[in-house]
């Protein structure tokens, strides 16, 4: 899990030490979701992760159009790679 997040940031890093742009946060959040996803196929019942994924969406969903407002191109680059629909 600690190498996915590090593959992560190196991927979407702007430079050499950029540890917190809002592509990064994006990404990791995009991970996160991805992962509460896969847990929620095994157990259906749980009531108080739900509440961790829909604040996880909606955190995502801020960053992104904060990003498409600041910059449209690097928008664009991260739905691009991160294969989100919009």
């Amino acid at each position: 899990m600690i190498q996915k997040k590090k593959d992560t940031i190196k991927s979407l890093a702007i430079h050499d030490k950029d540890v917190g742009s809002t592509e990064i946060q994006i990404g990791l959040l995009t991970d996160k979701i991805s992962k509460l996803s896969e847990h929620f196929k095994k157990f259906k019942k749980d009531k108080h992760s739900t509440l961790g994924l829909t604040k996880s969406v909606n955190k995502r969903k801020k960053l992104l159009v904060y990003l498409k407002k600041k910059n449209s191109d690097s928008y664009q680059k991260i739905i691009k790679q991160l294969n989100l629909r919009k």
